[in-house]
């Protein structure tokens, strides 16, 4: 018996160095220098270098100069890294129906100019709740409502728009998008960040 508790011992010892040491730390420096970025969380800085989010996760932009993503029922408030969730809520849900009503209307009101229908990936949220990603259509839709609230022309804003349109993840997967916090900090580098906007509103701090 104590031989058999010696080989068990021995199994178990060696299983752990390979599976809860060697390999782990294998996998990190694999990440770290194939694509350390990625790894680190894709993290996203403003010119000041100070991180303000991450690209691959969605967060809340309700000021006019700035690009507005998809709604999110991640959390109480939406956009909650730490509960991320969609609603659940079915084609006949009457909260289904009531919220997107109300973000039609805000949408309309905010965006005068832009043409109808409004695109569907401002009004339906993503089963995350944290996409943060935009279709280009939906992006160059808010081109006028930004353009406005900057005080430059729509056509500046439509060309920084295009220019961070990313295409399909090796020429076929997925579809073509903008990264709404990459675009948001692109505009501020372009064209200066707007002057007095509340703290929450803007790209150094929308958390």
């Amino acid at each position: 018996m104590r031989k058999e508790l010696v080989i068990a011992l021995r199994a178990t010892l060696v299983t752990l160095i390979l599976t809860g040491v060697l390999y782990p730390l294998a996998a990190t420096g694999a990440a770290q220098a194939l694509f350390g970025e990625r790894a680190n969380g894709s993290l996203a800085r403003n010119d000041s270098g100070q991180v303000v989010g991450s690209e691959l996760v969605g967060q809340a932009f309700a000021a006019a100069p700035y690009l507005q993503g998809r709604p999110s029922a991640a959390g109480n408030n939406g956009y909650d890294a730490t509960s991320s969730s969609g609603s659940n809520f079915g084609a006949t849900s009457k909260k289904l129906r009531d919220r997107v009503v109300a973000d039609v209307a805000r949408l309309r009101k905010d965006n005068p100019e832009a043409p109808l229908p409004i695109p569907d990936a401002l009004l339906t949220a993503s089963a995350s709740g944290l996409d943060p990603d935009l279709p280009p259509e939906a992006a160059l839709w808010q081109s006028a409502r930004i353009a406005k609230a900057r005080n430059v022309t729509e056509d500046r804003v439509r060309a920084v728009i295009e220019n961070h349109v990313q295409g399909r993840d090796l020429g076929f997967l997925g579809e073509p998008r903008v990264n709404v916090l990459e675009l948001n900090l692109a505009l501020d580098q372009q064209f200066g960040r707007p002057p007095a906007l509340p703290t929450s509103a803007t790209v150094a701090g929308t958390r």
